[in-house]
């Protein structure tokens, strides 16, 4: 299959010709020997199946982060399994000379190749006008094309081009390995760019206009006050949404599922295959699929802000905050990348040059609550905080979700400014960003960074689920011995045989049952532990099953609490954590335990993949120690303060 590579600086609408050229066949995985993305399209043209390959982001061909040393490594070496037969280099054309330094790079090492201007609309906008027959006699051995990939203007161009045979190679690689050291890369660079002055002086010519919309907002937006206050703003509106628009979706899924192990529970045959249908597997399932509507809204609304341009005022606005704290602007953004998943945010940070801020960014980046932790927030919110507007228009439970989420940032500034006291050296990084101008989202983006997203979640999180349900449901309706037939035994039948007699006997059977099976014993054995935090023997069984993955904590509860439930209607989750009673007859969700759980879950470490993550990004294992060290410790100690607060 001929390869097909994509390079461009950030910010050029690479990503957006990739979506547009792909569509949703899109594969994304690694580059072999390194844990770099490495995000595959595949296209069919006039019969050719090809590959595109989406290098990551980068300004300059010669190394400087790990994403930059994936394209150095596959350009510099024709042998490289993903060296491309033809290359795509995408420039913004309203900043040519900076867009020509790595064009001209890959240029000089003679391959097959498209320079395509894009975001010619944006150009025109501003007054910019590009002589493209002067272009083309600068670089005659490259081939020129104009596009918009927002509105897909140049795509049938770019397309003939790719779909037609390539020429032989006449790569010169020695051009660029001449120059691997530090000082021949800057005098190369500096040689590049007297030669690329002449060359934008003779294509680019600009009219005289007025400030455009952009530097307008940003006296808003990037403003040393109101562009914080703005931010929160957006975040607690964010939060909001996806608390109130997602309810009626969340509520009909709910009922679709329970309505469907009903109706099993009529059509199949009691016995052990049954019961681990409708209390193991359904509730599994339907702990991953009522959360679909929050976390669509959620990715669905951040990435609205990246396609907008946003997204980098925020990365702009941040980077004064986050240097007493060790970190730099961009730091936000694999931060920002971790509300949705811990595992990509750890790997945004190849981008940080330095190697102290990069790695405390990874040791901070699991505290900022990801998408996982809202299952948890969810239930345990609609829980024990009534639904009530406050103040006139806010929702009391969207306030609680957003401190939660402000206690994960704060935590993690702090957590960061802890660890720069242990560094020693105090290295300084240089910060450059590319400010775009802002653009209306384009929607086909945001929805293929829904779906993808979702996706992942659903999959990934779903056989994790699925698996640890049928455990659950096992060691749930199996125990050593005959203790659990023995035990159940014990309790009284009722004298009077009424249907509400019936229904209370045989669920303190199943009680007694639950509590003598390997379930039972483990969360008997780990309770003393836990008490103090509020928690009895049930919700330490969750707690230990959500260390695989923080979301099957719902769907542990769900199979734990199904195994009570004997009728053929059951009730939901949270209308049976409600009715939970203590020895002593107090509710055992209330106000102080559910919110130690969820300070608890703000910051511990549950999530087996995040710590192989670190260590390949770390290549050892001593950071993931401390980092479920220190996070355990502060889960723990913030819980029992807050337990001890609200009891």
């Amino acid at each position: 299959m001929k390869k097909i590579a994509l390079f461009g600086n950030p910010n050029t609408g690479k990503s957006s010709l990739f979506n547009r050229l792909t569509g949703l066949r899109q594969h994304v995985g690694n580059f072999p020997g390194v844990t770099v993305d490495k995000h595959s399209g595949f296209l069919t043209i006039n019969g050719k199946e090809l590959e595109l390959i989406d290098f990551p982001g980068t300004y300059s061909i010669y190394p400087r982060s790990k994403d930059e040393e994936v394209v150095y490594n596959v350009i510099s070496d024709p042998k490289n399994p993903n060296f491309p037969e033809k290359t795509i280099v995408v420039l913004d054309s309203t900043n040519l000379e900076r867009n020509l330094l790595l064009f001209t790079q890959i240029y000089d090492l003679g391959l097959e190749l498209a320079l395509v201007l894009n975001m010619t609309d944006v150009a025109s906008r501003n007054g910019f006008d590009i002589n493209i027959l002067a272009l083309e006699q600068a670089f005659p051995a490259a081939t020129i094309i104009r596009t918009n990939a927002r509105i897909g203007t140049g795509l049938s161009e770019l397309k003939e081009w790719m779909g037609t045979d390539s020429e032989p190679r006449r790569t010169n690689q020695s051009s660029l390995l001449a120059k691997t050291d530090i000082q021949g890369q800057i005098a190369d660079t500096n040689k590049r760019f007297e030669r690329i002055k002449p060359i934008v002086s003779q294509v680019v010519s600009r009219k005289q206009t007025e400030a455009n919309f952009s530097n307008k907002l940003d006296k808003w937006l990037i403003h040393p006050l109101f562009g914080y206050l703005i931010f929160l703003a957006i975040l607690l509106v964010i939060f909001q949404t996806v608390f109130t628009l997602a309810s009626y979706p969340m509520d009909w899924i709910d009922m679709g599922t329970s309505s469907f192990a009903s109706w099993l529970g009529t059509v199949m045959p009691e016995g052990i295959f049954t019961s681990l249908v409708i209390d193991g597997v359904i509730p599994g399932i339907g702990g991953v699929l009522i959360f679909i509507p929050q976390i669509a809204l959620l990715f669905f609304m951040l990435a609205i802000l990246e396609e907008t341009g946003y997204m980098a005022r925020v990365v702009f606005i941040t980077d004064k905050l986050m240097r007493p704290f060790g970190l730099n602007g961009k730091s936000v953004v694999p931060l920002l990348s971790s509300a949705a998943c811990a595992i990509p945010g750890i790997m945004a940070t190849r981008t940080i040059s330095s190697w102290q801020e990069r790695l405390t960014t990874i040791l901070v980046a699991p505290l900022i609550s990801c998408s996982a932790r809202l299952p948890v927030y969810t239930l345990l919110i609609g829980l024990v905080i009534p639904s009530k507007i406050v103040l006139g228009v806010l929702n009391l439970q969207g306030l609680v979700l957003f401190a939660l989420y402000l206690l994960g940032v704060v935590s993690a500034l702090l957590v960061a400014w802890v660890i720069k006291q242990f560094f020693r050296k105090k290295e300084l990084s240089v910060f450059l960003l590319e400010m775009p101008d802002y653009k209306s989202p384009r929607w086909a983006n945001v929805g293929i960074e829904v779906f993808e997203k979702v996706k992942i979640f659903v999959f990934d999180a779903g056989k994790i689920i699925l698996a640890i349900s049928i455990i659950l449901w096992v060691l749930a309706s199996f125990g050593p011995g005959n203790d659990m037939e023995k035990y159940s035994k014990l309790v009284k039948a009722p004298i009077i045989q009424s249907e509400e007699a019936v229904i209370d006997y045989e669920t303190q059977v199943a009680s007694v049952k639950l509590e003598h099976s390997y379930m039972g014993h483990m969360g008997k054995f780990i309770e003393p532990v836990i008490t103090p935090l509020g928690y009895d023997w049930k919700m330490g069984i969750s707690l230990i099953a959500s260390f695989a993955a923080r979301e099957v904590f719902v769907g542990s509860l769900a199979t734990i609490y199904s195994v009570h439930d004997t009728d053929d209607d059951p009730k939901q989750l949270m209308d049976k954590l409600k009715v939970q009673k203590r020895d002593d007859g107090t509710p055992t969700y209330n106000l102080a335990s559910g919110l130690s759980l969820l300070v608890f879950y703000v910051f511990a470490m549950q999530c087996m993949a995040t710590l192989a993550v670190v260590k390949r990004e770390t290549k050892s294992w001593k950071w993931p120690i401390v980092q479920v060290g220190y996070m355990g410790v502060l889960a723990y100690l913030g819980a029992y303060i807050t337990y001890i607060i609200f009891k």
